[in-house]
């Protein structure tokens, strides 16, 4: 929608953005990560622990989803655009249609009634519940709801607010899913073998199902769309065609996708090879838990902290040099070849202090990028780029999921067996530490050399976008 069709007003008689504001947004992403992160830690483990499906078809199946999402997302964002604003707004409805379709699909993907079924029959309940899940459910409200965040407010740093406090929901989500789920999915035998509860494993989904679906219900309630767009009488043809070949000339755009698609493989690659490291390599669940729940204190003390820091130095500047730095730490780790686990979670937690930083702030950069387009083309296009920007994360989960598997089968992983021979965990400890080091470097790379919206750049596009405005 262009810029000269379309008036950006502030209601009369709305709060101000507030605490209120924070903790609904939060609350909106604690409602994703109860599907999605657990997906990414424990669905390859349910898959091929429980259902004895092989690594290599379940890394066929997230590359499918990946393709099926390249249209999904992409076209949800166009409709999110194009979407005539309610009385909650214009992204919030999304959130009350779709967050029973995604908390009940999330929940079905787990039905450990179905073990002893027959490959055939296993295979086409897995393709068809996890493509309606991530390709269409989660797809509906994810796009909505990240778009939402340049409708809550238009001042950048209390964009930067959001993201931090949208970070945090992950957060809670994932100590809490990598807290508590594997104390209740495992045991251990009489030889210490840690093996998979089926039946807590549907439990425990049924559970977060649940608490997603209520946390969507809060997130819809508390938070409020201040920032409107009205479109003039003449309307104005959409072309998806026509939006991707100007995103395509957004260099910032470009290099946010090439560093998202590494980040999201490595530490989602990371997160599910952490299952089969501590319980296969350590043989220790116990201090999985612990390294889980110690993500809290992390993103707790950061998001105390990081607003300022970005602020006064950049959130370009201090995010390449935390990744950087966190991706040296897990090489030095594959060096040094740990065999104590709980050396290895202290090693993990301080490379986890600096990669978080990013994912902290990731969020701000997407609406640093949608004001960017808007100066280069006079469109904002808030759910088009985002729509573009959650199709690159898919891409980077897919390749995560699907590589993991690929990666797991190739180093000899066995998922009938109890144990596992030396030379695999030997191989996965490497997946679990060289691989996400390299990576997480190279995001650091691509956001020195690629990414072009610094601190100078940033405040001098917010300066051009207020004369945009006052001039209409």
């Amino acid at each position: 929608m262009s810029s000269k069709g379309l008036k950006n007003l502030e209601s009369e008689n709305v709060r101000p953005f507030g605490l209120r504001d924070k903790a609904g947004y939060l609350l909106g992403d604690l409602g994703n990560d109860f599907s999605f992160i657990f997906a990414s830690m424990f669905l390859m483990i349910f898959y091929t622990k429980v259902w004895g499906v092989s690594t290599s078809l379940v890394g066929v199946l997230f590359l499918v989803a990946r393709c099926v999402d390249a249209c999904s997302d992409i076209t949800m964002g166009v409709i999110a655009d194009k979407a005539k604003p309610t009385k909650d707004g214009k992204f919030k409805p999304w959130i009350k249609r779709m967050a029973g379709p995604v908390s009940i699909m999330s929940f079905l993907m787990y039905q450990s009634s179905l073990a002893n079924a027959s490959m055939t029959v296993k295979t086409i309940i897995m393709f068809v519940t996890y493509l309606l899940w991530g390709s269409v459910f989660y797809t509906a409200i994810n796009i909505p709801y990240g778009s939402m965040a340049s409708a809550i407010t238009n001042d950048p740093k209390e964009r930067a607010s959001l993201s931090t406090w949208r970070s945090l929901g992950g957060s809670f989500a994932s100590v809490i899913i990598g807290t508590i789920a594997p104390q209740v999915i495992y045991y251990a035998d009489a030889n210490g073998n840690q093996l998979v509860s089926p039946e807590k494993f549907t439990m425990i989904a049924g559970i977060f199902s649940i608490c997603a679906f209520i946390c969507y219900i809060l997130c819809f309630k508390l938070t409020t769309e201040r920032v409107k767009f009205v479109n003039d009488d003449k309307k104005e043809k959409v072309s998806i065609v026509k939006n991707l070949g100007i995103i395509a000339k957004n260099k910032a755009l470009l290099a946010i996708i090439g560093a998202a698609i590494v980040l999201l493989l490595s530490s989602l690659m990371t997160q599910t090879i952490n299952n089969y490291l501590f319980a296969d390599y350590f043989k220790d669940v116990n201090s999985l838990s612990v390294l889980n729940m110690l993500g809290l204190p992390i993103n707790l003390t950061l998001a105390a902290v990081i607003v300022k820091v970005s602020d006064k130095f950049g959130k370009k500047e201090v995010s390449m040099i935390s990744m950087i730095i966190g991706g040296i730490i897990y090489i030095g780790c594959y060096v040094a070849k740990i065999t104590n686990p709980w050396i290895y979670v202290g090693m993990y937690t301080l490379a986890t202090l600096f990669t978080t930083v990013f994912n902290m702030l990731i969020w701000a950069n997407i609406t640093d990028i949608i004001d960017y387009n808007e100066i280069l083309t006079g469109k904002r296009d808030d759910g088009t780029i985002y729509g573009v920007y959650s199709f690159s994360r898919k891409v980077g989960q897919a390749l995560a999921g699907g590589l993991g598997g690929f990666a797991l089968t190739f180093i000899g992983y066995n998922s009938a067996a109890a144990t596992q021979t030396t030379a695999t965990t030997d191989g996965i400890y490497s997946l679990a530490t060289l691989f996400p080091g390299a990576c997480y470097i190279v995001v650091g790379l691509i956001l020195m050399f690629a990414y072009p919206l610094s601190k100078k750049v940033v405040n001098e596009n917010n300066l051009k976008l207020e004369a945009m405005r006052d001039s209409k």
